[in-house]
C-alpha cells in the first residue's frame, strides 16, 4: 500500500452511490410537489421569457422586439409584472442521459416557461450570458423591479454530465471578470457517466428511474437549498508553435501567454509558441488514463449508436482500458516509455507556501491526475481519507473543494488503479498544491494524452521543446446549490 488511510464509510458508499441514488428516486420521499404551485414558484413573466429569448435570437439586447415587449408590460394600464419566488433557468445537454435527453427536456419545459429550459445544441451558455442575462440586467437598469429582483434571485440547473456542468460553470464565472454579480448559484441534473461534480455537491451518480416525479424535487431543491463554495482552476497550455492540435471545447486557443515568472524555464525556448487555456473544476490528468479516455471518446464520435446510455459507456470503457495497455504493456513495447518520470517534470507551490519547488516523480507511474474533488471516477475517493499522523508527515492537509489545493497523485497501471478504485488502497501520493507548472519534452516520444474533467486530447511532443501545463487557482469560487 501506498500511504496509510481506511476509506471511510461514506468512501466505500460512494461506489454503490448511483443504484441508491436511482432506489431512492423511486420511493416517497419527502413532501408532495404540486405541479401548478412549483410553475408559479419558477416561472418567470412572459414578457422576460421572450425579450430573452429574442435578445438570444437576434444577438442584440436592443433589438425592436425586445423593446416592444418592454413597453407593452410597462404600459399605462398593464398590470405590474410579479416576480417568480424563486426563477429558475435550466441548460440541458439533450443529446446526454441516452434516450432521456429529449424527454427529460420536454418535460422541464411543461414545468416552467418552455424560454426558460435552453438546449445546448441550440443556445449556448456564453450566449446566454452575454445577451439572455444582458437583457434582464437592462430591463432592471430601467427601472424594472420585476427584472431586478429576478436576476438577483436566479439560479441555474445545468442537466448534463460534468463536461457540460463545467462548460456552463465557466461561462458564468465571467460574471464576475465583468463584475456582473451576483453569479447565479448551479444545481444539477446528472445525465452523464461519472457525474463526479453531482455526487460532490450531492445531487446524486445517475438519472432516477422514476424522473419524471423526481424532477419536481430537485428543482424544488435547486430552489430552496443552500449555497457553497467550489475552486475552479485555470489551465494553460504552452506548446511549440507549428503542430496541430484537437482540443477540447474547454480549452480555447489565445494569443501567446507567458508563464509565471516566478519559475525561470531551464534550457531554451521556441520562438513562437501556441497557448490555449481554459477552467477545470474536476481533474486534469496526463497518462494512460487519458490514453483510455481518448480512445473511448473516439469511438463514440464515430459509432454513437454504441453509446447509449452509462451502462454500455462503462463496459466499452472498460475494453479500451485492456485494449490499450492500462493492464497489459505490450511486450514490444520499450521499457523505458513506460514511466512519465521520462518526459515529464512537475514544479508546484505546496502547502502553506509561495515558492515553486521541483516535485520528483515516481517511476513507476504512467498517469498523474491533479484533483480537485473528493469524486472521482463514478464516486471513488483516490487520495483516500487519510490519518491525521501521515497527513502532519507528508505535509498535508484534508482535502476540501473550496480549500484553494489540489491533490496529486499517480496510478501505476491499470492492476494498481483497480485497486484504488475499489478503495482497497490509495493512489501514488505525489503532492498536494496551489500551483503546479508540468513541462513535458518529447525525447523517444512522439505525443502525450491529456484530460481536463473528462475530455481528452493527444499532445503532440517535441524532441527539442518543452511543452508546459500551468495550473492555478481562479481568484473567484463558483457558487454551488447543495442537493444533500
Amino acid at each position: 500500500m501506498d500511504s496509510p488511510g481506511t476509506p471511510s464509510r461514506a468512501a466505500t458508499a460512494s461506489g454503490r452511490s448511483s443504484v441508491i441514488d436511482s432506489i431512492r428516486g423511486c420511493t416517497l420521499s419527502g413532501v408532495r410537489i404540486p405541479r401548478e404551485d412549483l410553475k408559479k414558484k419558477i416561472t418567470f413573466p412572459e414578457y422576460i421569457r421572450l425579450a430573452m429569448r429574442e435578445a438570444i435570437r437576434a444577438q442584440d439586447v436592443d433589438s425592436a422586439t425586445v423593446a416592444q415587449l418592454y413597453d407593452a408590460a410597462h404600459a399605462d394600464g398593464a398590470e405590474p409584472p410579479e416576480p417568480p419566488e424563486f426563477p429558475l433557468i435550466v441548460f440541458i445537454n439533450s443529446k446526454s442521459g441516452g434516450r432521456h435527453g429529449p424527454e427529460l427536456k420536454a418535460r422541464l419545459q411543461d414545468l416552467m416557461g418552455e424560454e426558460q429550459v435552453f438546449d445546448l445544441l441550440a443556445v449556448k451558455p456564453h450566449e446566454f450570458v452575454q445577451y439572455g442575462l444582458s437583457c434582464l440586467e437592462k430591463f432592471a437598469s430601467l427601472g424594472d423591479s420585476c427584472a431586478k429582483e429576478t436576476r438577483e434571485k436566479l439560479r441555474v440547473v445545468v442537466a448534463g454530465g460534468d463536461g457540460t456542468v463545467g462548460w456552463v460553470l465557466g461561462c458564468l464565472g465571467e460574471l464576475n471578470r465583468q463584475d456582473r454579480l451576483p453569479v447565479p448559484p448551479t444545481g444539477i441534473i446528472p445525465l452523464g457517466t461519472g457525474n463526479d461534480l453531482s455526487r460532490s455537491f450531492g445531487w446524486g451518480g445517475s438519472f432516477p428511474f422514476n424522473w419524471k416525479s423526481a424532477i419536481k424535487r430537485t428543482l424544488d431543491k435547486v430552489a430552496r437549498g443552500p449555497i457553497t463554495l467550489l475552486d475552479s482552476w485555470h489551465l494553460l497550455i504552452s506548446t511549440p508553435a507549428g503542430e496541430e492540435l484537437e482540443i477540447p471545447y474547454s480549452l480555447k486557443e489565445t494569443e501567446a501567454v507567458p508563464l509565471d515568472e516566478e519559475l525561470e524555464v531551464e534550457g531554451e525556448l521556441p520562438e513562437k509558441v501556441s497557448c490555449y487555456q481554459g477552467v477545470f473544476y474536476n481533474y486534469f490528468s496526463i497518462g494512460m488514463d487519458a490514453q483510455v479516455a481518448y480512445g473511448f471518446h473516439s469511438l463514440r464520435n464515430e459509432k454513437p449508436y454504441l453509446a447509449q446510455g452509462p451502462i454500455s459507456n462503462k463496459l466499452i470503457y472498460s475494453g479500451y482500458s485492456c485494449k490499450q495497455g492500462w493492464f497489459f504493456t505490450p511486450c514490444s513495447s520499450d521499457p523505458g516509455l513506460r514511466s512519465l518520470k521520462n518526459i515529464l517534470r512537475i514544479y508546484a507551490k505546496k502547502v502553506n507556501s509561495s515558492e515553486w519547488e521541483q516535485v520528483p516523480v515516481p517511476s513507476s507511474v504512467r498517469s498523474i491526475v491533479a484533483l480537485n474533488l473528493p469524486s472521482y471516477g463514478s464516486g471513488r475517493n483516490p487520495w483516500g481519507n487519510l490519518k491525521p499522523d501521515y497527513l502532519e508527515k507528508r505535509g498535508f492537509v484534508e482535502a476540501h473543494a473550496d480549500d484553494g489545493l489540489l491533490e496529486v497523485f499517480g496510478f501505476k497501471q491499470g492492476w494498481h488503479a483497480s485497486m484504488v478504485m475499489v478503495e482497497l488502497i490509495s493512489a501514488k501520493h505525489i503532492t498536494q498544491a496551489s500551483a503546479i507548472r508540468f513541462e513535458l519534452r518529447g525525447g523517444e516520444w512522439t505525443e502525450a494524452y491529456m484530460q481536463v474533467d473528462g475530455e481528452p486530447w493527444k499532445q503532440p511532443m517535441n524532441k527539442e521543446f518543452s511543452t508546459f501545463v500551468e495550473i492555478k487557482r481562479v481568484p473567484h469560487h463558483s457558487l454551488m446549490v447543495k442537493g444533500e
